[in-house]
């Protein structure tokens, strides 16, 4: 009886769903009558079902059947109490040009929430949807007004921002957020589409004055880290800095949050990521904390160092294994050394002995991993591609399914790349197409489609052999000589489809030495010949970056960045480039 039940039951939804689909169906046609038809069926069979019932009502006005409209909400009013039917009453005689019927119903809805403020998102929507805003905002301010913890902040920021009422939108995300923490970066989110990264932007200034008056009336760190965030987005991290050290002294639990905007301004700025790095030292209470912002300093003064004065730099190294010894809290310090000397120093066999020294002590598998990696990368160095093999392939088997061990598996494919054997490298490549990381599985199908495109082009594969081989040399930080290396492949090989990508990559190389009149050349070149190429859009936006970050040149970058915008919606680079575009436009962000 039961399973009787059941089926009949299940036959009137299936019934029913398949009814109402066919009515939007019409609906969506413009067959209004056929609709009307079947949603007067649907309501007569489900009395309880608002949405039929407000579908009636517009199939009514899509027919210009005000009338019919009218005396439909008015049955519908007197029988239920229900406040959006009233707001519908109010709009059709709005439609009918009635507007002292209209603002009555109005106010009979509105009424409602003094009874019941829990009617207030219902009613405000109704509103909304008939593009009432300003009714919107009063019912959502009224409801919060009589019960204090209803929260509409959301809402109400939302309206704000449709009416461009960019201030008025910030302070409700705000209140949204001081109620509702966990929200917080999806607040950042809605945010960020309204600020830029010019400091003088109208938006921008409007936030930073809501915040910091927020900031002197009530000692809410959250405040602090909003305007710290807002500062990122300018790239203004000395500013930031302040804010977080001002968060740090008031909630000394840790030092994380300073940390993370470290990392975040070594690309940009040293001087005062190494001034961030050195508050990290001096406030920390964890030997870890202190060892990592020692390891990020000394890459900064790497990176800064000029005419080879490296020895400052190795005594460094020294003095910190003799404060905080080689154990596994300084293994990537010991890491970060073995490539100074290998990669730097070219003293591999130095590197080598060191590091296979890091091996005998009592290291998790992972920390064992982390050194055979970069073995193996100093092999890769020394071109000991089978020694390389031996080490990357141990760990495949020691960590099987682990990111490191994927890791590996990618220096497995980019090792058989750099022997020629390009068959193998394909084969692993194949693999990590699907893998958990997606920096990893991007490097692997963006490795892949260079052999898969090129390995074709004639038996010997002398364009793809030089073009490995070209990438060998920079890993072995021999820019100039694989710069030279491009020079033969494109000399030798014009037309082919290894062009475009040998200019592209020769153009990171030339981006690299400073030579960045070669570098705009070959994306010139580029985007002359190769327009219907998948690196078009690559090449634009890097041309835009150089005339923006390095050229002077704004109008030419602007111009750029538009074609992103207009030619190219697909890409990666759209929503960066449309942001620098407005912004070199002059736009004010909404």
């Amino acid at each position: 009886m039961r399973l009787l039940l059941y089926l009949v039951l299940f036959g009137v939804f299936t019934f029913s769903y398949s009814q109402e689909e066919l009515a939007n169906d019409y609906f969506s046609k413009g067959e209004f009558e056929k609709a009307l038809s079947l949603f007067q069926k649907l309501e007569k069979d489900n009395k309880r079902n608002i949405n039929y019932k407000l579908k009636i009502i517009e199939i009514y006005r899509q027919l210009e059947e005000l009338d019919k409209a009218e005396s439909y909400l008015a049955n519908l009013v007197n029988y239920s109490n229900n406040p959006v039917f009233s707001i519908e009453l109010g709009y059709n005689y709005a439609l009918k040009n009635d507007l002292p019927k209209a603002e009555e119903n109005y106010n009979l809805a509105d009424q409602k929430i003094i009874e019941n403020p829990s009617y207030a998102y219902n009613i405000a929507k109704a509103y909304e949807k008939h593009s009432l805003l300003e009714k919107a905002i009063f019912i959502y301010n009224k409801a919060m007004e009589i019960n204090p913890d209803l929260n509409f902040n959301i809402q109400l920021a939302r309206i704000y921002g449709e009416q461009g009422d960019i201030a008025k939108m910030f302070n409700s995300y705000l209140n949204f957020i001081q109620e509702n923490n966990s929200y917080l970066e999806h607040t950042k989110r809605s945010i960020s589409g309204f600020i830029s990264e010019d400091d003088q932007n109208e938006n921008n200034i409007a936030l930073k004055r809501i915040l910091l008056k927020k900031i002197q009336k009530e000692p809410n760190l959250l405040w602090n880290e909003i305007l710290s965030w807002l500062f990122i987005q300018q790239k203004d991290y000395k500013k930031s800095f302040v804010q977080e050290k001002a968060i740090f002294n008031r909630k000394p639990e840790s030092l994380q949050r300073i940390v993370d905007l470290a990392l975040i301004s070594m690309d940009q700025n040293t001087d005062v990521a190494k001034e961030i790095l050195e508050y990290i030292i001096l406030k920390s209470q964890v030997r870890e904390t202190e060892i990592t912002a020692h390891n990020y300093l000394l890459k900064l003064e790497i990176q800064e160092v000029t005419d080879n004065r490296y020895a400052k730099i190795q005594s460094k190294f020294s003095r910190l294994f003799e404060v905080y010894g080689l154990n596994q809290q300084t293994i990537e310090l010991q890491l970060s050394y073995a490539q100074f000397l290998a990669f730097i120093l070219d003293q591999p066999e130095a590197a080598i002995t060191f590091l296979k020294e890091s091996l005998e002590q009592p290291l998790s598998d992972f920390q064992v991993a982390a050194i055979k990696l970069k073995l193996g990368d100093i092999l890769v160095f020394q071109e000991k591609f089978n020694e390389a093999l031996i080490y990357f392939t141990q760990i495949q088997r020691s960590l099987k399914n682990s990111t490191i061990s994927q890791e590996a598996r990618l220096k497995v494919a980019k090792t058989s790349y750099y022997k020629g054997d390009f068959d193998w490298a394909e084969t692993q490549l194949k693999i990590l197409k699907s893998s958990t990381s997606q920096l990893i599985a991007n490097d692997a199908l963006d490795l892949k489609l260079l052999i898969s495109d090129n390995k074709f082009e004639d038996s010997t594969q002398t364009a793809l052999k030089l073009y490995s081989r070209a990438d060998l040399l920079a890993f072995q930080n021999k820019t100039n000589d694989a710069i030279e290396i491009l020079d033969v492949l494109l000399n030798n090989h014009k037309g082919e489809t290894i062009e475009d990508q040998a200019l592209f990559f020769q153009a990171e190389l030339f981006l690299k030495n400073k030579q960045y009149i070669n570098a705009e050349s070959n994306y010139k070149y580029i985007m002359a010949n190769w327009r219907e190429d998948i690196l078009i859009d690559d090449a634009i936006y890097m041309l835009a970056e150089l005339y923006r970050n390095h050229l002077d040149q704004e109008e030419k970058a602007k111009e750029l960045y538009e074609q992103i915008v207009f030619n190219h919606a697909d890409s990666i680079y759209f929503i960066e480039a449309r942001k620098k575009f407005r912004a070199l436009r002059g736009d004010v962000l909404n």
